[in-house]
């Protein structure tokens, strides 16, 4: 453990204030017992997080959020999102936002690849702020518990592309969609732009992916993320489930196309949000 929970409180109130500190202790959460859940979430640690990301979300990618009427209130529920960036600040702002706009605040859960829980340090205060392994049983879990997800259907591949390839999104895997059907719970699209800019890449290291557990390691353009504005657009729910019959969830092409609908739901959001925008740091 990093630190103790008393110690995360009291940095969490000085960073955000009283007020925004006391909106999210009204935080949900299953309390395992021990004052964190079975993942090792606890609530002060959620609002350490958004105290330490907020100046990035506020001052530096200056987010701007569109649609987040979307985001059920309750109830098992799946973001799926568009990944870029280089370094996963997408993650972080998708995170904070929906804490910001949802009331009372909800975390979404983003799902991990394995080599992230696995990170010294890092691994743990990810997993305080809410991140969980994508393990099966984990998501498992988390849905039959209400919770709401959120996965980048692309993978870690989608970070690591050429900036030439930006805001076209790699092929979708389909656990999702599997996850939706199975668990009956909706897909709330999500379309980010901003961050396909903020650390463009120009060549790729398979040899150094390899130390870090990536298909590749991006090599960036720029010494540090520049501060491109973050527009975040999120979709109508999809309900998979109600488009499919009971058993689609064992059908593998029933799972596939299901997942080409939200990857299309995304792009739509994607060419949407890149027509709206004034600029890249506007």
């Amino acid at each position: 453990m990093p630190f103790p929970p008393a110690v995360a409180e009291l940095l969490a109130s000085a960073l955000l204030g009283e007020n925004e500190a006391a909106r999210l202790d009204e935080l949900a959460y299953h309390d395992a017992g021990h004052g964190y859940d079975a993942f090792g979430m606890h609530p002060a640690f959620v609002a350490f997080g958004a105290g330490i990301s907020s100046p990035l979300y506020r001052f530096y990618h200056r987010v701007r959020s569109y649609g987040a009427e979307h985001v059920p209130s309750h109830g098992a529920a799946i973001l799926a999102a568009n990944h870029s960036g280089t370094l996963p600040f997408d993650g972080a702002m998708l995170w904070l936002d929906v804490l910001r706009h949802t009331n009372p605040p909800r975390v979404a859960r983003p799902i991990a690849d394995h080599f992230v829980p696995a990170l010294p340090w890092i691994g743990t205060l990810f997993a305080r702020a809410g991140m969980v392994g994508g393990a099966r049983g984990n998501v498992r879990t988390l849905l039959e518990r209400g919770e709401m997800l959120m996965v980048f259907p692309e993978g870690t591949p989608a970070i690591v592309k050429p900036f030439r390839e930006r805001y076209r999104l790699h092929k979708f895997r389909v656990g999702h969609a599997e996850l939706a059907l199975r668990f009956q719970a909706p897909v709330i699209p999500v379309g980010i732009v901003g961050a396909e800019e903020q650390l463009p890449a120009i060549h790729s290291s398979k040899r150094l992916g390899k130390v870090f557990g990536l298909p590749a390691f991006p090599i960036p353009a720029v010494p540090f993320p520049l501060p491109s504005r973050y527009h975040l657009h999120y979709g109508e729910p999809l309900a998979l489930h109600e488009r499919y019959p009971p058993d689609a969830a064992d059908d593998p092409r029933a799972i596939a196309e299901a997942a080409a609908i939200v990857q299309s739901a995304v792009q739509a959001l994607i060419d949407r949000g890149l027509e709206m925008r004034e600029g890249v740091f506007a």
